[in-house]
């Protein structure tokens, strides 16, 4: 199966985060009841996204990082859009992406309801394994990258790329522990919860987080609505922060947010629990759209929440004193960003947004 580059020629000069996967089109409906079957349901709420790898991708490229993502990307009329979407309005580099003619995009479907979502999905394999489709590793500052792949990553590692390693669901529910394996090389892991006691055999966050961080350096577990724990062994920093209180009508996506916003505050060296504190706020502001990784927030819609936030605050909101204290480390942020600060797009593939 042939392919051909996605854009012109490469730039072999370092980018911030290097990034490989399967790019799929995301259809999100939100506002729902669970459908059942021989019933139609009716979604108050709608919106299409590239999804996948490409949640990572357009959540670092809003965040100010230079972001270069390898892919194979179908000519068809999704494949099309989603390519101009991540090329032309999230500035991401396709370069070493492929496009296949004789290959069809895969799609999945999500559905939001109860506080949760439930997902279809149809596609293939990609044309080709990423190794290929990546060739020799540019220049990179970090990588994000999923265990169970193939390890894509290792030459951009052994250049110097700082690797933040995640797990997707076992679905078997085996989680050997020979994943873990891994991890070697790894600076960092971030899984959630669930998975992080299932793949220690430990009966909490807390013990699953002091195995991990035996593994590497910098080890984080997520805890959704409670909010994460990390310990970074190369400042013997400990920290834990609480999510934010906020109304969550789609979870798309909120995982990557997460992970991109660490990926900022570690490559800028900021304090670990800055960096949480950065990476909840980045993850509640995506779960209050829809979309999966166009809900991702810039460092505009931060700027947006750092103004509401702090006018409460001056008119008496405890609640929002007490956020204007845990965030002040926003302020020198936002003003080294200003000026490239974009904003989240609407999601849907009726026509291409506006930043």
């Amino acid at each position: 199966m042939e392919g051909t580059n996605s854009t012109g020629g490469r730039d072999e000069a370092v980018v911030d985060v290097l990034l490989a996967g399967m790019v799929f089109l995301d259809i999100v409906f939100t506002d729902m009841q669970a459908p059942s079957p021989g019933h139609e349901v009716w979604a108050g709420g709608m919106g299409s996204s590239p999804g996948g790898i490409a949640n990572l991708a357009t959540a670092t490229a809003r965040l100010d990082l230079s972001t270069s993502l390898v892919a194979a990307f179908s000519d068809d009329g999704y494949g099309r859009w989603c390519r101009d979407i991540l090329q032309r309005q999230e500035g991401i580099d396709l370069s070493r992406s492929r496009i296949f003619g004789d290959w069809h995009s895969p799609v999945t479907v999500s559905l939001a309801y109860d506080g949760d979502r439930a997902m279809v999905t149809h596609g293939h394999d990609s044309p080709v394994p990423l190794a290929d489709l990546l060739g020799a590793a540019p220049r990179a500052r970090a990588v994000i990258a999923e265990l169970q792949v193939e390890p894509w990553w290792l030459g951009a590692r052994d250049a110097g790329a700082l690797v933040f390693a995640d797990v997707g669901w076992d679905p078997t529910e085996a989680w050997d522990r020979r994943v873990l394996d891994r991890l070697d090389g790894c600076h960092a892991f971030t899984p959630n919860e669930v998975e992080a006691m299932a793949y220690t055999r430990t009966g909490s966050p807390q013990a699953a987080l002091a195995a991990l961080a035996d593994r590497v350096p910098l080890a984080v577990v997520t805890m959704g609505a409670r909010g994460a724990i990390a310990v970074d062994q190369a400042t013997g920093e400990h920290a834990s922060v609480t999510a934010l209180d906020v109304p969550a009508i789609d979870p798309t996506g909120a995982g990557d947010v997460f992970a991109a916003a660490l990926v900022a505050g570690t490559l800028d060296g900021w304090p670990l629990a800055d960096r949480l504190r950065f990476a909840a706020l980045a993850a509640s502001l995506a779960v209050q759209q829809f979309g999966g990784g166009l809900a991702a927030p810039g460092w505009g819609d931060i700027a947006d929440w750092w103004s509401r936030t702090t006018r409460r605050a001056d008119a008496g909101s405890t609640a929002d004193e007490a956020l204007a204290r845990d965030y002040v480390f926003l302020p020198e942020l936002l003003a080294r960003h200003e000026g490239r600060a974009v904003r989240r797009a609407e999601a849907t593939i009726a026509q291409l947004a506006d930043v």
